[in-house]
């Protein structure tokens, strides 16, 4: 279909060119005739007046068609090309002498629709009325004294059996094989050109289709993200907020937040090594292992070794993630976590403004087997709050190529600590954005924020 639309179109930009080309025939044909009646070209007068105004009327109807209907018919090529052809015959035959330039004429103009067949055709009906042109020509043309060997053009005509004898071995065949020669070159590009186009159909078509998968593939993944917000409003105890941009239509980051159990609140922020569509698939088997590995009563160290390992065996590709994940106590505010190489994260403590929190990353997802983390603990009082984020946040660079960087990032964390999750977030990418400006986007940009409200109250 894609394909077909394109050899459409050009058909009726092919249209609107050869009427256009057909008009400066004409034109030039006017001047011809002028010039004759002026007595300045020696062709006979009483042949322009009869074969002029029929060549004139048959190069101006394709743009007169074209002006009637855009060129938008199916039909017209073959008009246009009929007209081409007709109007060049009545001139070959009223002046034999130049049958072979003129008869380029419709081949050249069928070599726009980019049909080897179409330019085939074209050949073989010129081929046909060229040669009839000549013998015409003979009789009722241009007095042709090489050909017929006559003293005067008013002189009486003597067509004998060696005249048509001498037509067709001298003129009609030898100029027939002149006319075949540079008609292959018009198939020849006419054939190459639509190959050429058919190729290029067929990439744009592609390159569509696989958009539109990637379109999809965004959605799904967007879809795979917690995106409701606010994300627990039955509970006043925390408050939290996240979002991701890809630079690429997928992309390998991923966050997530989820309730372990009733008093546990869990959340992970990742990267994917590499981007598109290799890391976009790494992620989602990432980010479903994690969560269902994160349980009650299991350690956020096991939850890492374990999913390392089965991510190891299944990682031809030699992919990694970079991951922080994070279980907050709501009744105690202890925020116990797990850091695989990843960014370190800010934290705001004690009413005070965010700060980064140091701590010691430990080997990233997927990069070795049996590898073994070490979990870390926080007290968190109510109004605390945490800020995780993956790389693409500090690598943002402007046209400059300078980086965003990790004292940026604090800068504004630091003006915007009495945010909430969502403000706040909102604000470090405004800050990001003025920075980078236009320059391109080249690593997605993830970020999570979470408010350690107040206590949960347990029932005795």
């Amino acid at each position: 279909m894609q394909e077909q639309n394109i050899f459409y179109k050009n058909e009726i930009k092919a249209n609107k060119y050869a009427a256009k080309c057909l008009i400066m025939c004409s034109l030039v044909c006017v001047g011809a005739w002028i010039l004759t009646l002026l007595r300045i070209f020696t062709m006979p007068v009483i042949i322009m007046n009869t074969a002029m105004p029929v060549i004139i009327l048959c190069f101006l109807t394709p743009s007169l068609l074209c002006r009637l209907n855009g060129g938008d018919r199916k039909w017209m090529k073959y008009v246009v090309l009929l007209c081409a052809i007709f109007g060049v015959f009545i001139l070959s035959s009223a002046m034999p002498k130049h049958g072979v330039l003129v008869w380029t004429l419709p081949l050249m103009l069928s070599c726009h629709y980019y049909s080897k067949k179409l330019t085939t055709i074209t050949l073989v009906v010129s081929q046909i009325l060229f040669s009839a042109s000549i013998y015409i020509g003979m009789y009722y043309g241009e007095w042709d004294q090489i050909l017929l060997d006559a003293a005067y053009y008013s002189g009486p005509r003597v067509v004998t059996k060696q005249n048509l004898y001498d037509a067709t071995m001298f003129f009609v065949l030898t100029r027939a094989a002149a006319l075949w020669g540079m008609s292959t070159i018009c198939t020849t590009m006419a054939g190459r050109t639509r190959g050429l186009l058919e190729q290029q159909a067929k990439d744009s078509e592609n390159r569509q289709r696989i958009e539109t998968e990637l379109d999809v593939a965004n959605r799904i993944q967007a879809d795979m993200l917690p995106c409701i917000f606010p994300a627990f409003p039955e509970r006043s105890e925390i408050d939290i907020y996240a979002s991701m941009a890809p630079a690429r239509e997928v992309g390998g980051d991923f966050y997530d937040f989820f309730m372990v159990d009733d008093r546990h609140l869990a959340i992970v922020i990742a990267d994917v090594s590499g981007k598109g569509v290799p890391a976009a698939l790494f992620m989602v088997i990432g980010k479903t292992l994690i969560k269902d590995h994160t349980r009650p009563g299991t350690s956020l160290e096991d939850v890492f070794s374990e999913v390392n390992d089965i991510l190891c065996d299944s990682n031809q590709e030699g992919m990694f993630i970079t991951a922080f994940e994070g279980v907050l106590d709501l009744v105690s505010g202890e925020f116990n976590f797990v850091n695989a190489g990843h960014e370190i994260p800010f934290i705001a403590r004690g009413g005070k403004a965010f700060d980064p929190y140091k701590i010691k990353p430990g080997f990233v997802l997927a990069g070795m087997e049996h590898m073994k983390y070490q979990c870390g603990s926080i007290p968190l009082l109510p109004g605390d709050k945490i800020f995780q984020y993956t790389d693409g946040v500090t690598e943002a660079t402007n046209r400059e190529n300078e980086l965003y960087g990790m004292a940026r990032l604090g800068d504004v964390l630091k003006r915007n600590t009495g945010k909430k999750p969502e403000e706040l977030l909102s604000a470090v990418r405004e800050d990001i954005d003025a920075f980078v400006g236009d320059a391109p986007q080249f690593d997605d940009i993830t970020m999570l924020c979470v408010e350690y409200r107040k206590r949960m109250q347990v029932s005795d």
